[in-house]
């Protein structure tokens, strides 16, 4: 009977120690995955929001002849060919102008209503332009912050 008890508790407590390790392990493993992850997005970040900015510019001003697509921009081209292409296109406005943060709303936007018809595409561009007109400048900022960290989760590989 002693015997009995005895390899019951040395059982448990192969188990509860197996258990907590594999816990230990899981837990290690997820923060490991977890410090990539913000890594890499804090990474893709400002790549997202100057494509953006890019990309919206673009289309407006027609500084490069070709027709870039915002997932192009930021997993093909070079960061630093992009940044040149941004500076060119903005014609020496700051990258914190009120001009540079409506083209990175409207690219931004445009990323997250690409899947709509055209009707309904144009429509609600055209209300965000009525929209960043309205809408005080910290506010058009935080919603590019917000926007922006949202559209970099699609990118990270």
């Amino acid at each position: 009977m002693k015997n009995t008890t005895l390899l019951f508790c040395i059982t448990l407590l192969t188990t509860f120690t197996s258990i907590s390790y594999a816990k230990n392990t899981a837990d290690t493993n997820k923060n490991i995955l977890q410090q990539r992850f913000i890594k890499k997005h804090q990474a893709l970040v400002p790549v997202v929001a100057v494509a953006d900015m890019f990309f919206a510019c673009n289309r407006q001003r027609h500084t490069d002849s070709y027709d870039y697509q915002i997932a192009d921009l930021v997993n093909k081209m070079d960061k630093n060919q992009l940044a040149e292409k941004l500076s060119d296109c903005l014609a020496g406005e700051s990258l914190k102008s009120d001009i540079a943060l409506n083209f990175g709303l409207i690219g931004c936007f445009h990323a997250q209503m690409a899947s709509l018809n055209q009707k309904k595409y144009d429509e609600k561009m055209g209300k965000l332009e009525l929209f960043l007109v309205k809408l005080p400048r910290e506010q058009r900022q935080k919603t590019f912050t917000k926007c922006v960290s949202e559209q970099a989760l699609y990118f990270i590989k």
